[in-house]
């Protein structure tokens, strides 16, 4: 079965606000491999390579290596395969998944560049998505990034559909869909019913508040956060769409933000009416879809915080 490749590469520059913007949480992996002959005879390793490995056969070709010194799998996620591929043109990160179609590296492509071009924050930028039948590349240039391999939101489809309205969008395409989902797939009607009186509710939380989209990571906890050798802020493995600025907390259980995060944030963007009220609104998402993800260990978590607002809401 024909695998899909993403290939990650070189980092945008950071502000010195978006330094201060997000916590610094490097995962430092060691990975190396045994040296290929030098470049007298790098004509001869180009084409004894191509046509063995289509991955192997970008990096010599449109990478612009001549050799390749060395690969290693790299752990750290569930979803892909990763492997680093050491050459005389720098590391090159690479991630495959047999089971889940090129949408899902189209996605994620897109959102890396889409993020990069905001110039305010360092973030991997793919070379290739697709490689004929496989599809994605990235170089990791002067900085270790062995981290990349991470639990991906967008294994579970995410519909970004454009919506005029924050409260419809979110109401239908993130917690509606994690019901239905919740609904079809373990026939979890208790949870679906409660969480469906729920969106048809909330209106009032979001009283006062200034709803203008952003561009939004999407998955932003700890494991998704690094830094570069310089110890600058590194954001990567995105599910980006545009939302409520607020909704990039949604998974802040899995993130520590802290005091000092909050604060430096809000200087940037000031913290609207009703804030608090709807922390838990958004981190229900997550909440749902790890229960659709990882099973019933999330359930609880999910359902307590829908019952909390319903009482909140006499709904």
């Amino acid at each position: 079965m024909a695998a899909n490749v993403a290939l990650l590469s070189a980092s945008s520059p950071s502000t010195s606000a978006a330094a201060s913007f997000l916590s610094r949480r490097p995962l430092p992996r060691c990975c190396s491999g045994a040296a290929f002959p030098k470049r007298a005879s790098s004509r001869l390793s180009i084409m004894a390579a191509l046509g063995d490995d289509p991955i192997r056969e970008w990096i010599l070709t449109e990478g612009k290596a001549t050799q390749i010194k060395g690969t290693r799998s790299i752990g750290g996620g569930c979803i892909n395969s990763a492997q680093r591929y050491d050459t005389d043109a720098g590391p090159f990160f690479v991630k495959t998944n047999s089971r889940i179609g090129p949408e899902m590296f189209e996605g994620e492509a897109l959102g890396l560049k889409a993020m990069y071009d905001t110039k305010s924050i360092r973030v991997p930028l793919p070379y290739k998505y697709r490689l004929d039948h496989y599809p994605l590349v990235a170089h990791l240039s002067s900085w270790s990034l062995l981290n990349l391999v991470v639990l991906e939101e967008t294994s579970t489809p995410q519909i970004n559909t454009w919506t005029a309205d924050w409260i419809e969008f979110y109401s239908k395409h993130r917690l509606g869909y994690q019901l239905e989902l919740a609904s079809r797939r373990y026939g979890d009607s208790a949870i679906y019913e409660k969480g469906q009186r729920l969106i048809k509710n909330i209106r009032p939380l979001f009283d006062g508040a200034v709803l203008e989209p952003c561009l939004l990571h999407g998955d932003l906890w700890s494991g998704n956060i690094s830094s570069d050798t310089k110890g600058d802020p590194v954001i990567l493995d995105p599910a980006c769409y545009y939302g409520h600025n607020e909704a990039e907390f949604g998974m802040s259980w899995c993130a520590g933000f802290g005091g000092e995060f909050y604060n430096a944030y809000f200087q940037v963007m000031p913290k609207q009416p009703g804030f608090e009220k709807r922390r838990d609104l958004y981190l229900l998402y997550h909440y749902l879809n790890h229960y659709n993800l990882f099973g019933s260990g999330y359930r609880s978590s999910a359902m307590s915080i829908i019952e909390d607002y319903l009482h909140l809401l006499a709904a």
